[in-house]
């Protein structure tokens, strides 16, 4: 459905902002009002990743005459292949230092705003009243729903957008002309259910589309044009280079928008959406060794002294880039179908390992409740094996 704009226009714009959004201002749906509107727009962009990158880049080209980021990490070369905001001379720098000056590159009109910060219940709302629109490019359950519930309280519209490998979809929330995000996604899926990019892996040109379609969305809730994507979940598959949007109606039972809300005020995210089941987090309870212990414990094995098995749970693809010496591989998939069970050694003690923790954990679950009481798991995984153990090792 249409809607009005949502900002009003700026008093002018210079003779250099008419020779630069000239191709804007010659088209008739956008024209001198809606560019004006553009100069006059504050918009938050959260996370300057693969998302924001293009994202931040396309709404500074377009005229936003001022853009928020929230970033707090730093740039890592891993990110250079989809977050295009930055260059090899970025890495180690403030992510939000490094997506400001390439903003300024592109249009030094636009004002830029930098929230070095994680963003949490104690400065979400003071960070998201300065702002007519919120794009959200965040890669984790806890603070989408954050994000979410920040903007129904207030009143706040946001475009959202999601990737994976070849997959990203996009949408517009906005409670009170439509659904929220928990409409959507009442609840956040189990804990190492879905893996992260960092897991998964994500086409760097996916970003690009996807982001750009946030952008396109953003400028049609500024300026009033076309039809904001407000009730429909637009999914891109870039294998088929397909698009196909899916309605989304407002639940009237939604725990946030509904009509007898039970969501209030802003909860405690992480325990909401957990980093890890609690099956998991009992498991690890205990059982949980360091790097450095590994590390200890493979050279006793080496000497005789010591006997276990240590087993990789990552995916195939990931045990190429890099690995602990000595380790076999056994995809978590495989422990999840019980099939991985049946591979393992009666007499001798399991030790599992994946990138971080996370999914090691919910395998040690597994491991435990068939029998396996002295399994342990690394804690920090292969990313804490190379930074600590062999930084010879490509990290990803």
């Amino acid at each position: 459905m249409s809607l009005p704009p949502l900002v009003e226009p700026a008093d002018e714009l210079t003779i250099d902002e008419v020779r630069r959004y000239s191709r804007h201002l010659i088209i008739p749906e956008v024209g001198m009002a809606g560019q004006k509107r553009l100069k006059n727009s504050k918009v938050l962009v959260i996370g300057a990743g693969g998302l924001g990158s293009p994202a931040l880049l396309y709404l500074a080209a377009a005229g936003v005459g001022t853009l928020g980021i929230v970033e707090f990490d730093t740039v890592d070369e891993s990110n250079l292949q989809r977050q295009i905001i930055h260059g090899q001379s970025d890495v180690g720098k403030s992510k939000a230092q490094s997506a400001k000056e390439s903003i300024l590159e592109a249009n030094p009109y636009t004002n830029v705003v930098l929230h070095e910060t994680r963003l949490d219940n104690d400065n979400v709302f003071e960070i998201f009243e300065q702002y007519d629109l919120i794009v959200d490019g965040t890669d984790n359950f806890a603070t989408r729903y954050l994000v979410n519930d920040a903007a129904v309280l207030l009143g706040k519209p946001y475009v959202w957008g999601s990737i994976y490998r070849f997959d990203g979809q996009v949408s517009v929330f906005w409670a009170e002309n439509g659904p929220c995000y928990r409409c959507l996604y009442p609840e956040p899926p189990p804990p190492g259910m879905v893996p992260s990019c960092a897991e998964g892996g994500v086409l760097g040109v996916l970003c690009a589309s996807v982001g750009a379609a946030q952008v396109t969305e953003a400028i049609k809730l500024l300026t009033g044009i076309g039809d904001p994507s407000l009730g429909r979940l637009n999914i891109y598959e870039a294998l088929d280079l397909n698009w196909r949007a899916l309605k989304v109606r407002k639940d009237p039972n939604c725990a946030i928008c509904g009509e007898n809300p039970t969501v209030t005020g802003l909860i405690d995210y992480d325990s909401f959406c957990g980093a890890i089941t609690e099956e998991a987090a009992d498991a690890a309870a205990g059982a949980t060794i360091s790097v450095k212990q590994l590390s200890e414990w493979i050279k006793l094995k080496d000497n005789g002294e010591k006997d276990f098995v240590l087993v990789d749970v990552r995916e195939p693809n990931e045990y190429e880039i890099n690995k602990i010496p000595g380790s076999v591989l056994i995809p978590k998939d495989q422990f999840l179908t019980g099939v991985a069970l049946e591979k393992l050694p009666q007499d001798k003690q399991l030790v599992f390992h994946c990138k971080s923790g996370v999914r090691s954990a919910e395998v040690l679950a597994i491991a435990k409740g068939a029998g396996f009481s002295d399994a342990v798991h690394v804690g920090g995984g292969v990313v804490a094996w190379v930074d600590q153990i062999d930084p010879s090792q490509p990290s990803y």
